[in-house]
């Protein structure tokens, strides 16, 4: 058995004559929880249901568990858990009647058993007769992945599965899929909430259809080669205006009561941080590491909007 479950090369995808994703190689080990974020309409959702064969590109070859994702497709989704951003289980039935469903939708051997063991491992023994409909966010997205992990899946989809679900819930969540990591299953999860992007074993940034970076959280802060400085005093907003117009200042963004200051010439940066030092002393600066969130502003504020440049290239 080989160690990569996903890899796939120069993967495009077009709806309406419009390239939703352009050339996406990737390669994703077995058992790695691999994150993708970008903003809305980046093409996560499309990345990752071409990955798995439940979305046939317009070119490109690959493989999934194995399996050609071309030709072998109805291979792949048998052993897929997709959990979607809507909750898409029955509201009027129970937890125990859902799980109980699901199970015998899919075959699996003794469905009462399954869906009692399913109950017992994501802690929702007290709730078993409530109704699904009535449960928070945090108990439905429980009921969600329980619902999933049924057949037992060798990959799961997880597309946005935390959003408007409290932190402590979404801690939670993120602990039940570590443990399904360790046990061997791959996990394909988009998110915008960078706390959880850093709990990935890797990750990948997509922005208008192509993915910019990935790999391990550190090594995309490193390769990012961002110098960042964290400064805090009055009248931020009268200086954010000035360093946006600073040589050697890339990207400015606030951070509760201080701005982190970011750019990739880092000798450029420090000089002109200097300059302002000494002629302002309203304003404290320290040296900062760049964060998660700075490298993926400055992704974003670097990537060109293919959308954009194909809506010009029409009206020229």
């Amino acid at each position: 058995m080989t160690d990569i479950a996903i890899e796939v090369e120069r993967l495009t995808k077009s709806f309406d004559q419009r390239v939703v994703v352009r050339d996406l190689t990737l390669k994703v080990p077995k058992g790695a929880i691999f994150g993708f974020l970008g903003p809305n309409g980046s093409g996560k959702t499309t990345t990752i249901r071409m990955l798995c064969g439940l979305l046939t590109p317009d070119s490109g070859t690959g493989t999934c568990l194995g399996y050609d994702i071309l030709t072998e497709s109805e291979l792949i989704k048998r052993q897929v858990g997709y959990m979607t951003q809507r909750f898409s289980l029955y509201e009027d039935l129970s937890i125990r009647e859902n799980l109980e469903f699901v199970s015998r939708i899919y075959g699996v051997p003794n469905p009462v058993q399954a869906a009692r063991a399913a109950i017992e491992r994501l802690g929702l023994e007290g709730r078993s007769e409530q109704l699904a409909g009535e449960l928070s966010g945090g108990w439905k997205q429980r009921l969600a992945l329980g619902a999933c992990i049924l057949p037992q899946p060798r990959l799961l989809l997880l597309d946005e599965p935390t959003a408007g679900v409290d932190p402590k819930a979404r801690r939670d969540f993120w602990d039940e899929i570590h443990h399904l990591a360790a046990e061997g299953i791959t996990v394909l999860v988009s998110t915008h909430y960078m706390d959880e992007a850093e709990r990935c074993h890797e990750i990948g940034y997509i922005a208008y259809g192509r993915l910019l970076v990935h790999g391990t959280v550190e090594d995309v802060i490193k390769e990012s080669g961002l110098s960042t400085w964290n400064v805090s005093g009055a009248n931020l907003a009268a200086l954010t205006e000035k360093l946006n117009t600073t040589a050697g200042v890339d990207m400015v963004a606030p951070f509760g009561t201080s701005l982190h200051v970011s750019g990739r010439n880092g000798k450029q940066l420090e000089k002109s941080i200097f300059a302002l030092k000494r002629s302002d002393k309203s304003h404290h600066w320290t040296r900062s590491e760049p964060s998660l969130e700075d490298v993926f502003i400055h992704l974003m504020s670097e990537a060109d909007d293919n959308f954009a440049v194909e809506n010009r290239d029409e009206r020229a």
